[in-house]
């Protein structure tokens, strides 16, 4: 099977299996680091954490990105 009809097939996918098909490439060129991934989850929670008990408060996404046009606009 050529690569450009193993695309073909893969884009005619539903979106599950797509992405599933997608995070399965992705781990096979570059495999977690199970070590990384633990710290991760561990700043997750903490950040989850403060948000849920508003020791720190969200800030809505438009805000966040205007902010970041504006910065690299220049």
């Amino acid at each position: 099977m050529k690569t450009k009809d193993l695309i073909a097939e893969a884009t005619s996918l539903p979106i599950d299996e797509r992405a599933l098909l997608i995070d399965t490439l992705l781990k096979s060129i570059n495999a977690p680091e199970i070590t990384i991934d633990r710290e991760w989850v561990k700043i997750a929670k903490k950040r989850l954490a403060e948000l849920l008990s508003g020791t720190v408060k969200s800030i809505p996404g438009k805000i966040v990105f205007d902010k970041i046009r504006r910065k690299f606009s220049k």
